[in-house]
């Protein structure tokens, strides 16, 4: 984590260093992408609830939305932190996620194919995952750690799409090659948004592991999490692809991709592949086994 947040500020600290050489003004560009992770931080959590078909529910609602919060107010006290919302999507995807800035205003979901699909230990174990998420304040970090891959991006849509340095060509006041600035720039944008990418991504496969690791010593079975990982692999083959597809664009969020997109390598994955998830957890359970 050290080492991801250190390489994103240098990346960030050169990237600025650039503008700043070529005498470009980007409050502009700084304050529409600070407007927009301001609305991804703060309304997160709505954003993920209605694209997902998740709504709040109450003890009382159903008798999923009974067990699920008897299993959330379990787990919370077990890890002494405060209680998020509890919701349902009605995706028949077997899946969870979690959202919200931090621990106080955060919501845990599950959908009602995970619901269906997994016995109430594995549903446990899979909310214990989602709540490390909050506890840990993971959406925070990665919020922080896409800002800069944000104002890249943004910056690179703006020279393509206006072109000629932000000013159509020509020279500026000073006489010098606006269109030259501009190419530079969106040469420098392309590649701090490529680094950034790389970088977002990798933190968030350390964050998966960290949350496998951290919600397996919470329930004290690893061996759970890992079958609830394997059931939800193998029943997602089982679910139409353009379901998948409608859901994939939340792999982030979920606890298990909905399509796996791993290149060989992983490097644009937001999951580690299901092999070394499941090798730390037999490791974990060798582990609390002595």
């Amino acid at each position: 984590m050290g080492l991801t947040v250190f390489l994103l500020g240098l990346v960030y600290v050169l990237f600025i260093g650039v503008l700043l050489a070529l005498r470009m003004s980007t409050s502009l560009v700084l304050v529409i992408a600070a407007a927009i992770l301001f609305v991804q931080y703060f309304y997160s959590d709505k954003i993920a609830l209605a694209s997902m078909r998740g709504r709040i529910v109450q003890r009382e609602d159903s008798p999923q939305a009974a067990q699920l919060h008897g299993i959330v107010d379990r787990l919370c006290a077990m890890a002494d932190m405060p209680k998020p919302k509890v919701a349902i999507s009605e995706f028949d995807i077997p899946n969870a996620f979690a959202t919200g800035r931090n621990p106080k205003n955060s919501v845990v979901c599950a959908t009602s194919g995970l619901l269906r699909r997994l016995d109430e230990q594995e549903v446990e174990a899979v909310l214990a995952h989602e709540l490390s998420h909050v506890a840990h304040r993971d959406v925070l970090v990665m919020t922080i750690a896409s800002f800069l891959g944000v104002v890249a991006g943004f910056l690179t849509r703006m020279e393509l799409w206006f072109g000629g340095g932000f000013g159509g060509g020509g020279r500026d006041r000073n006489g010098n090659n606006s269109q030259g600035a501009g190419m530079v720039i969106l040469l420098v944008s392309v590649v701090v948004y490529a680094i950034s990418f790389l970088i977002t991504r990798a933190l968030s496969r350390y964050r998966e592991l960290s949350a496998d690791r951290s919600g397996a010593i919470l329930i004290g079975h690893p061996s759970v999490l890992k079958s609830a990982l394997i059931k939800i692999t193998g029943e997602m083959g089982r679910i139409p692809t353009r379901d998948l597809r409608s859901a994939s664009a939340f792999n982030a969020f979920f606890f298990a991709p909905a399509i796996n997109k791993d290149s060989i390598t992983g490097l644009f994955s937001t999951h580690p592949s299901l092999e070394k998830r499941i090798a730390q957890l037999d490791k974990l359970e060798r582990d609390l086994a002595n």
